[in-house]
């Protein structure tokens, strides 16, 4: 028996068994021991720091551009040049635009000296001179008469020219009540038609009418019927023009189709550009017309107030016209402007694409500038943050460039009322300005910043973690002899150090408890 009790399988199967009952007495009988950590309630300060990153930018940038296009005359500024407010950087050819401001500032001084005249009173020179200038006006509105009758009767002269001489070759019969267009393979009614209305309504009425024309006759009735002549020919030959140059069309020769020649092709392609010679002919010549009738009204107006001598009224007419004329003059400086750009802020060039003797388009940006010593940052701060953050909060920065150990303040001076989606998230965006100048300071530079977004001083403050809650109410739990009482509180600030401000519901010298073990 003793010798079975030393065998070592016995004695370790001994080992066990005790163990075993000696475990299970400590878990189902024995007392379970409660451990926890506390904490010693004591008043302190809370700090609520936002962190977010950003990008520095110029407080001030601008691209610049020219209203209009034109050549680069001259380029004042490189990349890199300091500039300053107003000076000149880049100058398109102005040279035109200069002498029609040096004609406008001429002619505001001539309005001038007549003010002063009429203010002096009118001599009879001066009246024999304005009557010289309304004969010669006269004169002038006779000459636009007698060129308009020329223009409307040339007119009718390249129409005639243009279908009769042209156009008609194309057609068999072309001056009866039946003519017909040589060409197969199109639908040629319509064009028949056409020289159809020519020759039996439009050319006799046109020809009918030139017979009574002369300078004294009611010119705008025969221009607005002339306009309508030449309408109903250029139609027919833009029809005619389509047809002859159809490939699919042939110039029927004795039953079969052959290619279209190709002088006809010419001739209808001449016989269009004579019609619109006509037209712009005549619109010239009626307004010539309408300014020789304009000038000489005028003409006779001067010379009506010349001849009653100065009146008050004169005076004031002279007056506004000087205003017209000073009106005229800083349109014209407006113009010369928009051929010279200036910087509007003192700063650094950092792009300029002039070059001189190159053509630029209108409102396409040439020169960026950047301000030279403000900055700013541009941060998107998530919604979750944006409640805690407002103009005024103050801020730690750090940019990447220099580490951790170089620090730079700067507070928030703007934040966006709108949201800006980022990556499909709701952000906002939230401007800061740095409350130094720093030379260390560049564009585009990473900025990591910390906001100051509230604070309290001397309150009780409690771990975040000794918060417990429970049906939407918080408590703490109380070291209370050797056991513990929760305690309903009311909180107020997280601090970003992992404390929380306690606004009532324990005391300084309170053992609050923020892990047990149970």
């Amino acid at each position: 028996m003793i010798k079975f009790l030393k065998r070592p399988i016995v004695i370790i199967s001994f080992v066990i068994l005790a163990g075993g009952i000696i475990g299970g007495y400590a878990y189902f009988g024995g007392d379970k021991a409660q451990t926890y950590d506390f904490v010693v309630v004591k008043k302190r300060n809370l700090i609520q720091e936002v962190s977010v990153t950003g990008h520095v930018k110029p407080a001030k940038s601008v691209n610049l551009a020219f209203e209009k296009a034109g050549k680069v005359s001259r380029v004042y500024a490189d990349v890199g040049n300091k500039v300053g407010i107003g000076q000149t950087l880049v100058v398109l050819e102005n040279a035109e635009t200069i002498a029609q401001l040096a004609q406008a500032e001429a002619a505001l001084e001539k309005d001038q000296a007549k003010l002063a005249e009429l203010k002096r009173g009118t001599r009879p020179e001066e009246i024999q001179v304005q009557e010289v200038k309304v004969a010669n006006a006269k004169t002038a509105l006779e000459d636009a008469k007698k060129n308009l009758v020329d223009k409307l009767q040339d007119a009718y002269t390249k129409s005639d020219d243009a279908i009769r001489g042209r156009a008609d070759q194309m057609f068999t019969n072309p001056q009866t009540q039946n003519p017909q267009l040589k060409l197969w393979g199109v639908d040629s009614n319509l064009v028949e038609w056409r020289r159809l209305l020519l020759e039996s309504n439009v050319f006799p009425k046109w020809k009918t009418s030139l017979n009574f024309l002369t300078a004294q006759s009611d010119l705008t009735q025969y221009i607005y019927e002339t306009k309508k002549y030449l309408d109903e020919v250029k139609i027919f030959l833009d029809k005619l023009f389509l047809i002859v140059n159809n490939p699919n069309t042939l110039y029927v020769v004795n039953g079969t189709g052959q290619e279209i020649p190709s002088s006809w092709k010419t001739d209808v392609a001449t016989a269009r550009t004579n019609i619109n010679t006509a037209i712009s002919n005549l619109t010239s010549a009626e307004e010539k017309l309408k300014t020789a009738g304009s000038s000489l009204t005028l003409a006779e107006q001067e010379l009506t107030l010349k001849k009653a001598g100065t009146i008050e009224e004169q005076i004031v007419a002279q007056e506004a016209q000087i205003k017209s004329a000073s009106a005229n003059a800083d349109y014209y400086r407006a113009q010369l402007a928009k051929t010279i750009i200036r910087s509007p802020i003192s700063g650094v060039v950092t792009t300029q694409n002039a070059k001189v003797g190159e053509i630029v388009s209108a409102n396409t940006s040439i020169v960026s500038l950047i301000s030279a010593s403000q900055f700013e940052i541009e941060a998107n701060m998530p919604e979750a943050d944006i409640a805690k953050v407002s103009v005024g909060n103050t801020s730690l920065v750090t940019l990447d460039a220099y580490g951790r150990d170089v620090v730079f303040k700067a507070k928030v001076v703007a934040v966006d009322p709108a949201e800006t989606i980022v990556n499909g998230v709701a952000t906002y965006k939230v401007t800061f300005q740095f409350v130094k100048n720093d030379e260390r300071v560049k564009s585009g530079m990473t900025a990591n910043i910390d906001i100051a977004s509230a604070s309290r001083e001397n309150v009780i403050a409690v771990s975040q973690r000794a918060i417990i809650r429970k049906n939407g109410d918080q408590f703490v739990r109380i070291v209370d002899g050797e056991s513990f009482k929760e305690v309903k509180v009311e909180t107020g600030l997280r601090g970003s150090d992992g404390n929380i401000e306690i606004i009532s519901g324990v005391n300084e010298g309170d053992k609050v408890i923020t892990f047990s073990e149970e």
